[in-house]
């Protein structure tokens, strides 16, 4: 498995890095769901209870759902190892203690975190202020 797994590297190289599409999160019936291909989402999670998929604002609104809670996505730039421990907590610790909520999904490459929109800019300052501290 490639990437990098120690901790403090990881945090020293975060590199977050802001994407200035907003994004909601919503759910589609676990069967059945007749999606259109113009859903194309950053992100689906098959869960029981439904199909969640994370899309852009503005196909999601075309598409008739609700927009009321748009997060922005912040990509951490750093390789992080599928097997590394403790990138997550450190990050979701720092992010809480700043008030913000995180949702963390991991990528084969990067770990991606979603954070209400009218907070990306206190969830950056907050990464930043890890890697300059690391």
């Amino acid at each position: 498995m490639s990437g990098e797994i120690d901790l403090n590297k990881m945090l020293e190289t975060l590199s977050p890095a802001l994407d200035p599409v907003s994004y909601v999160y919503v759910s589609c019936p676990p069967e059945g769901a007749d999606l259109s291909d113009d859903l194309v989402a950053f992100a689906t999670i098959r869960e029981a209870e439904g199909l969640t998929l994370i899309l852009p604002v503005e196909v999601a609104s075309k598409a008739g759902f609700d927009t009321a809670s748009p997060q922005r996505r912040i990509t951490l730039q750093v390789h992080s190892s599928l097997e590394s421990v403790g990138l997550t907590a450190a990050v979701s610790a720092a992010l809480a203690t700043g008030g913000v909520p995180a949702n963390m999904i991991a990528g084969y490459y990067h770990d991606h975190i979603l954070v209400p929109a009218n907070l990306a800019d206190l969830a950056m300052e907050i990464l930043t202020g890890i890697a300059s501290s690391s």
